[in-house]
């Protein structure tokens, strides 16, 4: 008995899962918005600039899996690209304590962002008060920045240069969709920057 409805669950999230990737598939806009994120990446790393990217929990773990893959490895060798997530374990127990926890990712910013450099920022809700700093100060800075957002898109919607929504309510589904778009981002710009990799 338990098995026939883990059976069913497991089909009914996969199905769904499914159903969220066709419907932004099918949705020009979004490819658009897609094509013009890539476009944004590789002429910040034409210019030898830097992506930070952030987000709160889950989209914390993607913000660094993001940079990662930049500045580690992605499918083949090649030279590392310029990217960091945001708020590393001193700075933002130190900046929580002394500031407030909505200053983590604004103060690291404004330190190290400058103009041409660009900001990803994640958020499921598009609400996390600490993201919307960080895209004041990039605003100030001259940082392009892209939102990588779900259900309405919510404040930072408005806020980023570039807002892909994710037409989803639960975290999970919006999270997945994200992860995705950022490893395809990062082939994208691979395959302008190290075209070879790709032949």
């Amino acid at each position: 008995m338990l098995t026939s409805i883990l059976k069913e669950k497991w089909e009914n999230s996969l199905k769904e899962a499914h159903q969220l990737l066709e419907t932004f598939l099918k949705d020009p806009d979004q490819i658009e918005k897609c094509v013009r994120f890539s476009e944004i990446l590789i002429n910040i790393f034409e210019k030898n600039g830097t992506v930070f990217s952030c987000g709160n929990g889950g989209s914390h773990c993607d913000a660094m899996h993001f940079a990662e893959e930049l500045t580690g490895r992605y499918r083949k060798d090649r030279k590392p690209l310029g990217a960091l997530a945001l708020g590393d374990p001193s700075h933002l127990t130190c900046v929580a304590n002394d500031y407030g926890f909505q200053y983590v990712f604004s103060r690291q910013l404004e330190a190290l962002g400058r103009p041409g450099d660009g900001l990803i920022g994640l958020s499921t809700s598009g609400n996390s008060s600490n993201v919307i700093e960080a895209f004041k100060v990039a605003k100030n800075k001259g940082i392009v920045t892209i939102g990588l957002l779900g259900r309405d898109g919510g404040q930072l919607k408005d806020l980023a240069d570039l807002a892909i929504v994710v037409p989803a309510q639960t975290s999970d589904r919006i999270q997945e969709m994200h992860i995705k778009l950022l490893h395809i981002v990062i082939e994208m710009v691979e395959r302008r920057l190290f075209p070879q990799h790709y032949a």
